[in-house]
C-alpha cells in the first residue's frame, strides 16, 4: 500500500466512498453506490482496470482522500488483511467492509470495530470493470460476518447501505459462512469447471459439441467462463470445507452412478423429486413492509454481541430486512431493533431470549 494520501476534496455533504480494486465486484459497487448519491473514488493495481472504472462510471475519481465513510476492499483474498489494514489505518476509514468469498481468516486476522466482513452472492460471466452493472445487487444475498470486536453501529451502518442498494443482508458466524459457501458457490464452480472439461476432452468434434450444448449444459457450466484466477487462492483458504463438500457430492454422484447402471427407475424418480421439491421450496426473493414485525433485544457493551445476535439470525434462517442500535441512557446495556418477517419474528424472539436478553415482537 502507498505510504503518501492525497488531500481532501471537496465532495459537498455527500458521504464518501472508496473501493480498493476496481474489478466486476468493486467496480458494481461503485456503480451501486454513486446510483444511491455516494462519491465514489477507486484505486487499483492495475491503472488499466482503474480507468475502465472511471470511463464506465463506476468511479468518479482516483486516490486515498483520507476519512471516507466506507471503503470497500475487492482485492484478491490473500490481499484483503493487509488492505483492509491500510484502510482502518493510513486512509483512517470510518468503516470498512471486503467481498472475498472466504471469510474466517479474515475476520480473525482485522480486529478493528470498525471492520466488517461481508460477502455479497452475486456476480456474473462478464469480467472486469468493463461488465460491472450497478443493479447486480438488487434482491440478491450479501452475507455481512461481524467478528468479536466488530462495533453494532458499524454493523448497522453498513447493513442500511448495503439494504440500500437493494441487497438481502444476512448475518451469520465467519466459519459457519465458509461451510455452507462452499457447498453453494465454491463446488458449484469447480463442478462446472470440471463437467466442462469433461465434455470438451470427450469431444471428437468441437463445433457440433457447442451446437448441441442444449439449455441445461448452459446453464450448468455458465460460471466456469468466469476468470479462475482467483479460485487457487478460494480453494486453499477453503480448503477443508471444499474437500468435504466435494467428498458429499461424489458420494451423491456415486449412489447417482449405481442407480443409473441398476436401471432403478424408481429409485432415480424419488431422487430427482426430492431435489425438485426442494429446489421449489427456495425463499422467495423479496419481503413486502406488511409481511414485517419489528424485534427488540437488548445488547450490551461487551465483545462480540453483535456477531452472537447476527450468527443466531442466520442459523435460525432468519432474514434480518433492517436494523439499528438504540443505547441506553444510563447502564451498560443498548437496544438492537430488528426488522424480521412475520412468521419468524416470535421464535427469533425466543432465541433471543434464550441468550438471556430481554426481547419483545410488536407489528409495524
Amino acid at each position: 500500500m502507498p505510504g503518501n494520501l492525497s488531500g481532501e476534496q471537496p465532495y459537498g455533504n455527500a458521504p464518501r466512498a472508496l473501493v480498493v480494486g476496481t474489478g466486476l465486484i468493486g467496480s458494481s459497487i461503485g456503480k451501486a453506490l454513486r446510483n444511491e448519491g455516494w462519491n465514489v473514488s477507486g484505486m487499483d493495481t492495475d491503472p488499466q482496470q482503474l480507468e475502465v472504472a472511471m470511463q464506465n462510471g463506476a468511479v468518479g475519481s482516483e486516490g486515498w482522500a483520507p476519512g471516507p465513510d466506507l471503503a470497500v476492499v475487492a482485492v484478491p483474498p490473500d490481499a484483503v488483511v493487509e488492505t483492509a489494514a491500510f484502510c482502518l489505518g493510513e486512509v483512517n476509514a470510518k468503516l470498512v467492509t471486503d467481498v472475498a468469498s472466504v471469510k474466517s481468516r479474515i475476520v480473525a486476522s482485522v480486529n478493528d470495530p470498525r471492520f466488517i466482513g461481508g460477502h455479497p452472492m452475486a456476480g456474473s460471466e462478464q469480467l472486469g470493470a468493463g461488465g460491472a452493472d450497478g443493479a447486480m445487487f438488487v434482491k440478491r444475498t450479501w452475507v455481512l460476518t461481524p467478528g468479536p470486536h466488530s462495533d453494532p453501529e458499524a454493523y448497522a451502518k453498513l447493513h442500511g447501505i448495503l439494504t440500500a442498494i437493494g441487497a438481502h443482508v444476512v448475518g451469520m458466524d465467519a466459519l459457519e459462512h465458509d461451510k455452507l459457501v462452499a457447498m453453494v458457490s465454491h463446488v458449484p464452480h469447480l463442478s462446472a469447471a470440471a463437467l466442462m472439461n469433461i465434455a470438451t476432452n470427450e469431444a471428437t468434434d468441437q463445433d457440433l459439441l457447442m451446437k448441441l450444448a442444449a439449455g441445461g449444459f448452459r446453464d450448468m457450466t455458465r460460471i466456469a467462463s468466469g476468470s479462475p484466477d482467483i479460485w487457487p487462492q478460494i480453494c486453499s483458504a477453503n480448503s477443508e470445507a471444499i474437500s468435504e463438500s466435494l467428498g458429499q457430492l461424489i458420494h451423491a454422484l456415486e449412489r447417482l452412478q449405481a442407480m443409473v447402471g441398476n436401471r432403478d427407475g424408481e429409485g432415480i424418480l424419488r431422487y430427482l423429486e426430492n431435489a425438485q421439491s426442494s429446489r421449489r421450496n427456495f425463499p422467495p426473493d423479496l419481503l413486502r413492509p406488511e409481511d414485517l414485525c419489528e424485534v427488540r433485544a437488548t445488547i450490551y457493551d461487551r465483545p462480540g454481541e453483535i456477531a452472537s445476535v447476527a450468527a443466531l439470525a442466520g442459523g435460525l434462517g432468519v432474514n434480518i430486512a433492517d436494523i439499528e442500535i438504540a443505547h441506553s441512557i444510563e447502564g451498560e446495556a443498548g437496544i438492537v431493533v430488528m426488522l424480521v418477517d412475520t412468521p419468524s419474528a416470535e421464535r427469533f424472539a425466543s432465541a433471543l431470549r434464550g441468550q438471556g436478553r430481554q426481547a419483545t415482537v410488536q407489528t409495524i
